[in-house]
């Protein structure tokens, strides 16, 4: 099986704010900023993947570096070791993750459950997720790693666990995408976060987490959300189409569009769904393809000339197993 496994995070939701990236490289926040989680370290450049934790922010920089920002409580911003050679990140609620181009993770941040005991053997990894207090690791023969608190079953896969290509953890609750474009939802599901559309489990892209509702992005461009709507967050806005990314923040979501603009929706106390002007220019990738061995991450529009192609070359060869 192929082992280009993910679409690479263009844009992410926290608790209360959100995160964009831009073809020029830079990163637009906004949202709540009482930790400082949208204040964007400068030079805001060369930046190819966004995170959110729930009160800190990282980003992927075209080096291999990794930037983080916001909340430090536990020194969950404080990159461990040799800042390099990083091609994905994710944040937890006081962790955070960063994925070597050898298929390794490291840890860093609160280790109170053991959310930063990565599991040997520490390699093969494709994509990594984070939720509150625990993490998901995709390997490169399709099977997920999880590790950390599980009190809701959030990291109990279930059976049988093979032919994933994609994953993502909510606060308490975990989804993973078969190859077959179905989605598997597993952890805490009192709001039926994980109850998937039975008729609509087919046809899946891509899939994201927020704290008590799920979103899935369809092959033709729609997207379907379910769980807890209590701010309407699983209400997507018309026109219901051309969506090609999606993420899930705490109470809101966040769709990106073929146009490269962004369109987010519900609980806005924040200004969390106030997404600052100009909205165009946000980076677009191809279309998925799910049918096929593995999900394809080619063809993001960034500067040709730049930095930053060099880094999304490196990352399309990392996904494409060729680390192994």
């Amino acid at each position: 099986m192929n082992n280009c496994r993910t679409n690479r995070d263009v844009i992410a939701a926290g608790f209360y704010y959100s995160l964009g990236l831009k073809k020029d490289g830079s990163i637009v926040a906004w949202g709540r900023n009482q930790e400082y989680q949208c204040d964007v370290p400068e030079p805001n450049t060369d930046f190819v993947m966004v995170a959110t934790g729930s009160f800190h922010s990282l980003g992927l920089k075209t080096d291999g570096s990794i930037v983080a920002w916001g909340s430090n409580d536990d020194n969950r911003c404080d990159v461990p070791g040799f800042n390099t050679n990083f091609v994905a990140v994710a944040g937890g609620l006081y962790h955070s993750l960063g994925l070597k181009s050898d298929g390794s993770i490291v840890a860093w941040g609160d280790n109170e459950y053991g959310q930063c005991d990565v599991p040997e053997p520490n390699r093969n990894f494709v994509s990594i997720a984070a939720g509150d207090y625990y993490n998901l690791g995709l390997k490169s023969n399709g099977t997920i790693v999880t590790w950390g608190w599980s009190n809701y079953g959030e990291c109990d896969v279930p059976e049988p666990n093979t032919d994933f290509v994609a994953i993502t953890a909510g606060y308490y609750h975990s989804l993973g995408l078969k190859a077959d474009g179905s989605v598997v939802a597993w952890g805490a599901d009192s709001w039926n976060q994980c109850h998937v559309p039975k008729q609509l489990n087919t046809d899946f892209v891509a899939v994201a987490a927020g704290s008590n509702h799920s979103v899935g992005l369809k092959s033709n461009g729609s997207v379907l959300a379910w769980g807890s709507n209590t701010y309407g967050q699983c209400d997507i806005p018309k026109p219901n189409k051309n969506f090609v990314a999606i993420t899930a923040g705490g109470f809101h979501s966040l769709g990106l569009k073929s146009d490269g603009s962004l369109v987010s929706w519900r609980y806005n106390e924040f200004n969390e769904c106030n997404i600052p002007e100009p909205n165009v220019d946000f980076v677009i990738r191809d279309n998925h393809c799910i049918k096929t061995e593995c999900v394809k991450t080619k063809n993001l529009i960034m500067p040709a000339s730049s930095d930053v192609q060099e880094a999304l070359e490196r990352l399309e060869d990392f996904l494409a197993g060729k680390h192994i």
